[in-house]
C-alpha cells in the first residue's frame, strides 16, 4: 500500500523470492513525496532528494538501476541570516566576516558555557541543540528555520527529531571540517557535512519509475489512483482491503499487507475499529503540511547554490532549491533557470487555500528580496501542494507510536514501513530498508523493521560515552581484538582541550596584566605591552585586560580544539594502519564483523 521508496522496495524484495504481490499507490504516479513532477518540460522534486546511503544493497540497487544516469554531483548550500550568505557546512573566515569577530566570540563563548555547564536532560530540539552548539548558535542558525518548518517552538520539538537529523555533529564538528575534511575522529562520515551526493539525471522520480518497470518485469503489477480506504481483519491477520478506483470499490485479499500509509489513515482505515486508547494515541500524531512555489526565470545561471536554507525571519519561504544545479537536464531551455521555493504550512492555514496565481507572485516577491531575481524575470509558475509531508516530533510523539506499535503488533501480518507508515523522519535508503526487512520476514527470515535507523543500521543500546572514549561502529562485535584496539587508540575531546588551552591563555593573561596594573608597574612590563602587536584590543590598561583577555581566551580555545582534531586524525590514521596490517596477517577478519 504505497509506491513510494518503502513499497516498491517491498515489492521489489517479494519479487526477488518468488512471491507474487500488488502495488496499490492512491496518486496518479510513483515515488511519493520524492516524485518527480514535470511543468512544461521543466522538472522539479517536491523538495531535494539527496541520494547517499551507508547501506551497501541500497547503494548497489540504486547504482544498477539507473547506470550511468545516477549522476555524482557536488553539494554547495548556503544559510541566508540578515542578508548574508553563510557556507554550510561551516567555513570559519566566511561565518567570521558574516557574523563580525564580536559575534563570534559570542558564538565561542556560548559554545564553551554550553559545554561546562551543560543544561538539563536532553529532551527538547532546544535542548539538544543548545547543549552542542551553544545558546547564541541556536538563536542565530537554528531556531527561526526550524519554527518555520515545524510551525511550532523548538521547545516543544523532540530532541530525537535532532538526533536523528543532525546526528554526530557538534560545532566543533562542523569547524574540524572545514579545516581538516569531512569525517570525525573514527572515521564516520557526518551525514549533514557530505559534500557530494547522487542524483538521478531527471530528478528522483526517474529512479521509482524505474523500478516500477523493473517491478513489471517482475510480474507486479502497480495501480496508480487506487486509494486504500479499509482493511478488514479477524483473529489477529488481516484478511482484504477495499480499494477506491474512481467512483467505484473493489476488494483486494491477499495474505500480507505493508503499508506505507501515515499511521493515523492506517488506524482509521481498519475494520473492525480499534479500541478508544489506540484512536486516543492516533489523535496525539501530527503531520506538517508543505507546498512548493516553482517559478521558471530568464537567466542562464541566478546563483551557485544547490540549495539555501533561508533563516532570515521577514520572509515566509523555509528553502530554495535550484534545480538546475542538481540536474541540468532538469531545464528544457539553458537561458532559464527554475527555482523552487518551499513553504511548511498547514492544509488549514491561509497559505494552503490561497490562489495558485497569489503564491507565485508571493514566491517571486520574496525571492526577489533576498536577492535572488528580479521579478520581471519570472516567466511563469506552478504550485504543487502534499499533504501530510512530513511527521511531527513533539513531546507526545514517542508514547504515541509506542502505543500504536504494540497494538498493530497483534496484526500479525500487517507491516508499517517507511516514514508515514512508522511516523519516523527516515530517509530514502532507510525507508527502502524497512520495506526490504518486511519483504525478507514475510518470507520466512524475520528481521527487526521498526529498528532500522535513520544514520546507520540499527539502534543499540550502549554505555553513556566519556570523553576520551572512541564510539564504536555498530558492525564490530563486542569484545573482538578490532574493538579492543579501537578503545585502545583514545581520542582527545577537542571541547576539553580548547577549554583548558583558552582557561590558561585567557586567565594568565588576566591575572599577569591585573597584577602589573595594581602594582602599577606597567612601564615595567614591556613583554606583556608587546602582546599588543598580536592581540589587536590588547593593551596595559582595564579595558585591554578585559578585551586582550577574551581575544586569548578565544584564541587559545582555537588552537587546543584544532591541535585535538590533528592528533586524533594522526592517531586514527596509525589505528587504521594497525588494523590493515593485523588483517593482512589474518589476526583480524574482516568479513566476520557483524551481519552482512
Amino acid at each position: 500500500m504505497g509506491a513510494g521508496p518503502a513499497g516498491l522496495a517491498a515489492a521489489h524484495g517479494l519479487a526477488e523470492r518468488g512471491l507474487p504481490a500488488i502495488v496499490l499507490e492512491r496518486d496518479g504516479g510513483v515515488g511519493g513525496i520524492a516524485r518527480t513532477v514535470e511543468h512544461r518540460g521543466y522538472r522539479f522534486d517536491l523538495g531535494g532528494h539527496r541520494f547517499f546511503t551507508k547501506v551497501a544493497e541500497i547503494d548497489r540497487l540504486w547504482r544498477e538501476t539507473l547506470g550511468d544516469d545516477f549522476l555524482l554531483r557536488s553539494r554547495l548550500s548556503r544559510i541566508h541570516y540578515r542578508g548574508h550568505f553563510f557556507h554550510y557546512p561551516l567555513r570559519p573566515l566566511d561565518a567570521l566576516t558574516g557574523l563580525g569577530a564580536v559575534e563570534s566570540a559570542r558564538v565561542l563563548g556560548s559554545y564553551a558555557r554550553a559545554r561546562l555547564f551543560p543544561g538539563p536532560e536532553e529532551t527538547t530540539f532546544e535542548q539538544w541543540v543548545v547543549h552542542r552548539f551553544g545558546r547564541r548558535l541556536y538563536e542565530i542558525f537554528f531556531q527561526t528555520y526550524t519554527e518555520k518548518v515545524w510551525g511550532i517552538p523548538c521547545s516543544e520539538i523532540s530532541a530525537d527529531w535532532a538526533a536523528q537529523r543532525i546526528k554526530n555533529l557538534d560545532l566543533l564538528t562542523a569547524v574540524r571540517n572545514a579545516l581538516l575534511g569531512g569525517q570525525v575522529g573514527d572515521g564516520e562520515i557526518v551525514t549533514s557535512l557530505i559534500d557530494r551526493f547522487h542524483y538521478p539525471r531527471l530528478g528522483p522520480g526517474m529512479m521509482w519509475e524505474r523500478w516500477r518497470d523493473r517491478l513489471a518485469g517482475q510480474g507486479v503489477e502497480t495501480v496508480l489512483d487506487a486509494e486504500v480506504v479499509r482493511l478488514h481483519h479477524r483473529n489477529g491477520r488481516v484478511f482484504a482491503a477495499d480499494v477506491r478506483r474512481g467512483d467505484r470499490e473493489e476488494r483486494v485479499e491477499g495474505a500480507h499487507f505493508v503499508s506505507t500509509m501515515p499511521l493515523r489513515d492506517l488506524i482509521a482505515a481498519l475494520e473492525p475499529t480499534p479500541p478508544a486508547d489506540v484512536a486516543e494515541a492516533v489523535g496525539r500524531l501530527r503531520y506538517r503540511d508543505f507546498l512548493i512555489v516553482v517559478l521558471i526565470v530568464r537567466g542562464a545561471e541566478l546563483f551557485p547554490d544547490n540549495w539555501i536554507y533561508v533563516h532570515s525571519p521577514e520572509v515566509s519561504v523555509g528553502r530554495i532549491q535550484n534545480f538546475k544545479n542538481w540536474s541540468a537536464a532538469m531545464v528544457p531551455d539553458p537561458s532559464t533557470t527554475s527555482l523552487g521555493l518551499e513553504y511548511f504550512v498547514s492544509r488549514h492555514g491561509e497559505m494552503w487555500g490561497a490562489d495558485d496565481a497569489e503564491l507565485v507572485a508571493l514566491g517571486a516577491r520574496e525571492a526577489a528580496a533576498l536577492g535572488l531575481l528580479d521579478p520581471a524575470d519570472v516567466l511563469d509558475g506552478v504550485v504543487v501542494r502534499v499533504p501530510d509531508a512530513y511527521p511531527v516530533y513533539d513531546r507526545q510523539t514517542n508514547a504515541a507510536v509506542a502505543s500504536l506499535r504494540a497494538w498493530l503488533g497483534g496484526l500479525e501480518n500487517l507491516y508499517p514501513v517507511g516514514r508515514n507508515g512508522q511516523h519516523r523522519y527516515n530517509n530514502q535508503d532507510h525507508s527502502m530498508l524497512t520495506g526490504l526487512h518486511a519483504a525478507r520476514t514475510i518470507a520466512g527470515t524475520p528481521r527487526p523493521i521498526w529498528d532500522v535507523n535513520v544514520e546507520s543500521s540499527y539502534h543499540e543500546e550502549a554505555a553513556p560515552a566519556r570523553p576520551g572514549d572512541r564510539a564504536v561502529p555498530g558492525d564490530v562485535r563486542p569484545g573482538s581484538l578490532e574493538e579492543v584496539l579501537q578503545r585502545a587508540f583514545a581520542r582527545y575531546d577537542p571541547a576539553a582541550l580548547g577549554t583548558a588551552t583558552g582557561a590558561v591563555a585567557g586567565g594568565g593573561l588576566f591575572l599577569l596584566t591585573a597584577i602589573a596594573l595594581l602594582g602599577g608597574e606597567t612601564a615595567a612590563a614591556p613583554p606583556l605591552s608587546l602582546l599588543g602587536h598580536y592581540l589587536f584590543g590588547y593593551a596595559l590598561d582595564w579595558r585591554g585586560l578585559i578585551v586582550g583577555s577574551l581575544e586569548a581566551a578565544v584564541l587559545g580555545f582555537a588552537f587546543g580544539a584544532l591541535a585535538a582534531a590533528l592528533i586524533n586524525r594522526l592517531v586514527g590514521w596509525t589505528e587504521t594502519v594497525l588494523i590493515r596490517e593485523l588483517e593482512a596477517e589474518g589476526t583480524l577478519d574482516p568479513l566476520s564483523q557483524g551481519d552482512a
